[in-house]
């Protein structure tokens, strides 16, 4: 697309993107690489094992751009590495070469009608995604979460990846937002202004989690202590309330009850240490121990 059209034969080094298996006139190009190709009306050929002119004709560029490009350069992130090295290409082609005897821009010009036409439509490539969207309305892709509306919670979604967007759909054909796409790797948070929430208002009473729900249910003593999960840490209560849950599906609802009424006396949110009271609850109901190693000390109530 860069160059607007396609030569009659690419030329590679036996590299296994595109060679399957074999070398040379006996390569098996990927079928996923020979379907590249056919779209675009080329064929691929491996070069001869050994070929060291053909090679270093493919190795020869990457030792210059290492060695000329990168070289004292700074870049803020990788679209701001290939915006630079677009125009440092730019200018190295417009210079004479006394190989070819030639300025590789003016030759490019006059070859550039024996390429073969680009198809008519060429399809986006993408690869497909399947999330959940969580509590905090994002979904999570390469460690870096993109927003989407928070009446999405706890739905799934597909994910369409390009190399500049992040597409989001409900289904297949609606569309619910769209981001730049982040960096792989960067751990950013991404978050379109119409996404937003007021500070406190993301726990609206109308959008109660789906494990708050239940908790509240399940026992006065477990709506106490979702309480004061809220009251003491507001917008990043989530994931306690969620551990919480997991706590109520893995252990018996009677020995938690009795937990919790034992540390809303006391007023303790730590669920490490509430966790270890049921624990230390639950040996006591298995196994005959000294009852005195059960007496809840002050570490377990933070006083």
């Amino acid at each position: 697309q860069f160059f607007g059209g396609a030569a009659k034969q690419c030329m590679v080094d036996n590299t296994n993107i595109v060679v399957l298996r074999g070398t040379g006139a006996d390569a098996i190009i990927v079928d996923e690489m020979e379907a590249f190709a056919d779209r675009f009306g080329y064929t691929f050929i491996a070069h001869e094992k050994g070929d060291k002119n053909r090679s270093a004709r493919v190795e020869r560029p990457f030792h210059y751009i290492e060695n000329n490009f990168y070289a004292g350069r700074t870049f803020a992130d990788l679209k701001d590495l290939n915006l630079q090295f677009i125009e440092w290409c730019e200018k190295v082609n417009r210079k004479y070469k006394p190989n070819i005897h030639a300025v590789p821009r003016e030759l490019f010009q006059a070859e550039r009608p024996t390429l073969k036409p680009l198809p008519l439509h060429i399809p986006e490539v993408y690869q497909p995604h399947s999330r959940i969207v969580d509590v905090e309305g994002y979904i999570s892709l390469h460690t870096n979460r993109y927003s989407v509306p928070v009446a999405m919670r706890d739905r799934r979604v597909s994910v369409l990846e390009n190399k500049d967007k992040v597409r989001i759909y409900l289904g297949t054909h609606h569309l619910i937002t769209e981001h730049e796409r982040g960096e792989e790797g960067a751990r950013k948070r991404f978050t379109l202004p119409e996404h937003k929430r007021q500070k406190g208002r993301w726990r609206s009473k109308e959008l109660p989690l789906p494990e708050e729900k239940v908790l509240r249910a399940a026992s006065p003593e477990m709506a106490q202590m979702v309480d004061m999960l809220i009251k003491k840490y507001g917008a990043r209560s989530t994931r306690r309330i969620r551990r919480l849950h997991k706590m109520y599906l893995n252990y018996s609802t009677d020995i938690i009850n009795k937990s919790l009424e034992q540390a809303l006396q006391y007023g303790l949110a730590d669920l490490d240490r509430i966790e270890r009271m049921i624990l230390r609850n639950i040996a006591g109901d298995i196994f005959r121990i000294n009852r005195d190693s059960t007496t809840l000390n002050e570490e377990d109530y933070g006083r």
